[in-house]
């Protein structure tokens, strides 16, 4: 068992040392099998102070998911200047991405894969940042598509559907990348711009693919 520090520091800095000991916990032995004297142990604190601050176990993985969703989503919306061309902002935003993942692998392990397969409150804190995501992604194609178009009334239905699978691949693509070393933050972007932007691209001068008309 650790030794328990005995200088004293700010709660807030206390509880960030115990986040993120947690992090690397639950993300490494997952949240059922995740101890708390290990936490407290890799933390360098007490089991008691551990649930002082805290709570409880499911306090604390909540309180983690709710960190790395709003590390996340600051990370992507910081990434992107709306100064830039369409094509600029999506590049920027998913090189912002896929790097905070790729920093944070522990961290996206959380996210993407405990949080979500541990219950409904959890999955619903993830959900929640997801959904956020998803909606400023929106934003960033209906713009673009709306000057393209020079239609200023284009409807965001036409393209929240795009939206909702590029961040779904950006998160398969997430998991996949940190899983493979020799891949690279900026390689993953690029793939994903690669599949994506052609797209987009064609959306953007009114030229989308259409089904046949019979099947």
């Amino acid at each position: 068992m650790g030794s328990v520090k005995t200088k004293r520091m700010p709660r807030a800095v206390r509880e960030q040392q115990m986040m993120d000991a947690a992090v690397q916990i639950f993300a490494r032995r997952g949240y059922t099998a995740a101890s708390m004297d290990e936490i407290a142990e890799l933390a360098g604190v007490s089991k008691p102070l551990v649930y002082l601050y805290l709570n409880s176990k499911e306090d604390l993985f909540t309180a983690c998911i709710r960190r790395e969703a709003a590390a996340l989503t600051a990370a992507v919306r910081s990434g992107v200047r709306p100064e830039l061309p369409a094509d600029r902002q999506l590049w920027e935003g998913l090189r912002a991405f896929f790097t905070h993942t790729a920093r944070n692998p522990d961290g996206w392990t959380v996210l993407h894969l405990q949080a979500r397969t541990h219950g409904e409150p959890f999955a619903a804190e993830v959900d929640a940042m997801r959904e956020g995501i998803v909606a400023f992604v929106t934003q960033l194609i209906v713009v673009a598509a709306r000057d393209a178009h020079r239609d200023p009334d284009l409807p965001e239905r036409e393209v929240a559907g795009l939206a909702e699978a590029l961040v779904g691949a950006a998160e398969s693509l997430a998991a996949w990348a940190n899983a493979t070393p020799e891949v690279s933050a900026r390689q993953a972007a690029a793939t994903l711009m690669n599949f994506a932007w052609a797209g987009l691209g064609d959306l953007m001068q009114s030229r989308p693919w259409s089904p046949p008309d019979h099947d």
